[in-house]
Order: C-alpha cells, then sequence, then structure tokens
C-alpha cells in the first residue's frame, strides 16, 4: 500500500493530516518503499478485444490465483471482479478447477449480482479450449448461452489482465505468508477489507464497494434450451456431432446438449450458428463443416432464450 493510500486512510479515521509528500518521506525514510521501473507506453500490451471496460458490470474477470499450501491442503483460489470498479466479486478457494465447479461458483454471483455484459479470461482450461471452435469450452458455451460476451487475452501475454495479475500480486504478498494457516475465512476477510476499506488511486481514491452495484441484467437460472429465429435447429449430441443431411458431422463436445441453428448462405453453403456466434458453414458438395476462429462477435443474429 503506497502513501497516497496510507494518508486517505489515516485522514478518514483522524481529520486533517499532513501533506502526501510528508507520508512519502516517512516511508522512504524507513525503507518500506520501492522505485517504480519506468518504461515506453509503446511496450504496454492491449487487450485484443479492444477497450477497458466503462461501466459497473460490463466486464468480469476471472482466473486462478497460483497454488500454495493451506490448513486444508493445495491453495489455488478462484478470483473474480469487476473491472471497471475492481470490486474484488470472489475469492474462494474450490475443491478443483473443473468447468462444473466453476460454473457453482458464477450461478450463485450471478444470482447475488445479476449478469456482466462479458467476461474476459485468459485460453486456458476451465475458461477457454485450446482445440475447440472459437475456443469454447463448456463454460464458456455455458456463458454465451446466458448472453454473455467473451472476452479473452492473447496466449502468453498475460498483461492483456494486468490489474488482475495485480490483485494476484496483493494476495501473494498479504496472505501466503499465513502458510498453513490461512482459511477461507481468511479469505473474506481480506475480500472485504480489499472492497471496502483500501482506497484505490485510480478510482478517485474511493474503495469499490463505493463504486459497484448489482447488475441490471437479472438471472433468472440455468438455460434449458437456445432458441433460433428462421433457422433449421438441430441438437449436439454427446459426441459433438449434429445429423446433417443423413450424416453426422462433428461440431465441438463443448457445445454436447445446446440446439445449433442452421441458415442459408451465399455460395449455397450453410452458416452455423451457437446463440449468437458464427461457428462455420457446412459445405453441401463436401457433406463437412468447415470453421471459423476469427473475430465471433463481428457477426450477429437475432436469438432468443428459451423461458
Amino acid at each position: 500500500m503506497g502513501p497516497a493510500k496510507i494518508r486517505e486512510l489515516y485522514l478518514r479515521q483522524h481529520g486533517e493530516v499532513a501533506s502526501l509528500s510528508s507520508f512519502k518521506r516517512v516511508l522512504e525514510a524507513a525503507g518500506l518503499t520501492q522505485r517504480r521501473k519506468k518504461r515506453r507506453a509503446a511496450e504496454a500490451g492491449r487487450l485484443s478485444s479492444g477497450a477497458k471496460a466503462k461501466a459497473v458490470n460490463e466486464i468480469w474477470t476471472v482466473d486462478f490465483k497460483g497454488w500454495w499450501h493451506g490448513t486444508e491442503g493445495r491453495f489455488e483460489p478462484l478470483t473474480i471482479r469487476d473491472e471497471f470498479s475492481r470490486y474484488l466479486l470472489e475469492l474462494r478457494q474450490v475443491p478443483n478447477a473443473k468447468s462444473q465447479t466453476v460454473q457453482q461458483s458464477f450461478e450463485k454471483l450471478f444470482e447475488r449480482h445479476g449478469l456482466p455484459q462479458a467476461i474476459r479470461s485468459d485460453n486456458g482450461t476451465p475458461f477457454a479450449s485450446r482445440t475447440a471452435v472459437l475456443g469454447l469450452s463448456r463454460l464458456a458455451a455455458w456463458w454465451v448461452a446466458l448472453g454473455i460476451n467473451l472476452e479473452r487475452g492473447r496466449p502468453g501475454k498475460p498483461q492483456d489482465n494486468g490489474a488482475h495479475e495485480r490483485l494476484h500480486r496483493d494476495i501473494s504478498q498479504e496472505l501466503e505468508c499465513l502458510g498453513k494457516n490461512l482459511s477461507q475465512e481468511a479469505l473474506d476477510l481480506w475480500r472485504h477489507q480489499f472492497n471496502f476499506q483500501r482506497p484505490h488511486e485510480a478510482l478517485g481514491m474511493r474503495c469499490p464497494g463505493e463504486l459497484y452495484h448489482n447488475s441490471s441484467r437479472k438471472y433468472s437460472g440455468p438455460v434449458q434450451e437456445l432458441l433460433y429465429d428462421d433457422m433449421i435447429v438441430r441438437r449436439v449430441n454427446d459426441s459433438g456431432c449434429i445429423r446433417w443431411k443423413q450424416h453426422s458431422l462433428f461440431i465441438s463436445q463443448s457445445l454436447s446438449g445446446w440446439n445449433v441453428g442452421l441458415k442459408s448462405a451465399q455460395n449455397q453453403k450453410i452458416q452455423l450458428w451457437f446463440a449468437q456466434l458464427l461457428l462455420g458453414h457446412l459445405d453441401p458438395a463436401t457433406l463437412s463443416f468447415e470453421r471459423i476462429d476469427l473475430n465471433p462477435f463481428d457477426a450477429k443474429t437475432t436469438f432468443k432464450n428459451a423461458a
């Protein structure tokens, strides 16, 4: 915590305080400050999807904090935050990193806070699949079915989610020192302090809890089926295939159990949609599926969730 934040906390408790430069001098004299290394702006990474969030609940970011050993063995907390307000929605030790486990955590958050417009993650499991069409994992497919857009950092570029990485660094510095004494109760306490007691310079010295509010997009429970207007509908089976012209075409096992929509396109090809995502084309000449993996959200279509 830097001099500006310490001064703000002191001001809140004691009223009038010394200047910011005085706090800096005291910390420097005590050897508690480190000079930041400067670098050119051109060296900074940028999100492949575009701009940062400009409003609360516009983008949530998610990742797993690197593991260490706690009271219950291996500790690898799941962290979820609102990008704009910095509000830490979740800091929880989960039993594993499987899609179903992470989905359960998100369901509780959606019930409590509503739905974000988009979720940003890296390209690792369970958030994405390196081999599936459009990188859709089962978890990501569920997000899309709920009407949530996907954002991903570039492979091998953690700076694309830099603020989340900074959060993890704070957790490492302030919690890992507890070692085997660390518990979920300690994580809950740290999250509360982070949200309601720790001011952020980027927020005008306000705390995340002073800015964050629940989303207006309410979560109405799991989506059972996707409906498509003016399209032929096929269900993806357990093997990741659909039936088309008496043939079985592999699409993706990540979409098993979901409906996809087929729509006529140019060159006598058939577009294949999953919710608002164009996955590729069915080629009547070769009876094959030609997948696409670029700019999935450039294409739009009308879709709705079943009641």
